[in-house]
């Protein structure tokens, strides 16, 4: 048993496609002993009916998802071997989960949370979150947006109240400062920067989660998302909208944060990298 676990988000941007990478991924993850426990996928682009449940339990995991045709859909993917004794199955390792934000009507599905009984540790609350992107300020995406992040701070603080070790893990599609921008002054003024997305983020900060990623030094110009055209990746013209919030209790024992870019090179990649925090046990 380590003395960490390591929970993850990636925005695979179409699971029936990226799935080998995925796979591939946690592998790589394994054999270089720094395993991956909790990984929560955004943008999974299939119904539950298509969800690789029996694919992903072959390798060594257990599945929550919550899919969505063509669009959005999240899911939780938990490491059996990083489990209590008590975890053997999806219905003893998945506790209390939440699809969506309750009371907020919402066909998208874009949350899901979980309580996880990791061995060697307290239960810690899981929420795979695929925030709107909002399209532009003047537009009714961009409403939904507002509408959809002030319902999450709504629900996320009674969720605190009731999980102390809870961590939110996902696509927020929102650069919380100029720093995590390659050109903010190309993108002044739009979506993903614009005041009212940041000072929401803000918001969650003040809920008492913090930004993981910047609880350590981070090489500059660090980003988890960069745009197919142009050359995005290879140009490093990207922008960090990925993110892991946590709890105090698990911003206590976080010992790590960063952004895994190797991912993003592989053929036919998503154009998001995924995100690690690792968290202590005791």
């Amino acid at each position: 048993m380590t003395d960490s676990i390591r929970i993850a988000a990636w925005n695979v941007n179409s699971l029936k496609v990226r799935l080998p990478h995925v796979l591939r991924w946690l592998q790589d993850q394994e054999q270089a002993k720094m395993p991956i426990d909790g990984l929560c996928l955004q943008e999974l682009k299939l119904t539950d009916d298509k969800y690789p449940h029996q694919e992903l339990e072959d390798a060594g995991y257990l599945s929550l998802a919550a899919g969505q045709k063509t669009y959005n859909g999240v899911a939780i993917i938990v490491r059996k071997a990083a489990l209590a004794p008590i975890a053997s199955d999806a219905a003893t390792t998945f506790l209390k989960a939440t699809r969506n934000i309750p009371d907020f009507v919402d066909e998208q599905q874009r949350i899901l949370a979980a309580t996880i009984p990791f061995a060697g540790m307290q239960p810690v609350r899981l929420v795979s979150a695929y925030f709107p992107n909002g399209q532009s300020p003047d537009s009714d995406k961009f409403v939904y947006k507002l509408s959809w992040l002030k319902a999450l701070h709504t629900w996320l603080e009674k969720e605190l109240e009731q999980n102390s070790r809870l961590a939110l893990l996902g696509d927020f599609n929102i650069a919380p400062t100029d720093e995590d921008v390659h050109d903010p002054k190309a993108w002044e003024g739009q979506n993903l920067v614009s005041p009212l997305e940041r000072d929401a983020f803000q918001g969650l900060i003040k809920l008492g989660l913090s930004d993981s990623f910047r609880m350590f030094e981070q090489a500059p110009k660090t980003y988890s998302w960069w745009d197919y055209r142009m050359m995005g990746f290879r140009r490093n013209h990207g922008m960090r909208i990925d993110h892991i919030l946590l709890s105090d209790a698990l911003k206590e024992k976080c010992s790590a944060s960063l952004v895994d870019k190797e991912p993003r090179a592989w053929e036919q990649p998503s154009d998001h990298a995924p995100v690690i925090a690792q968290i202590k046990k005791s």
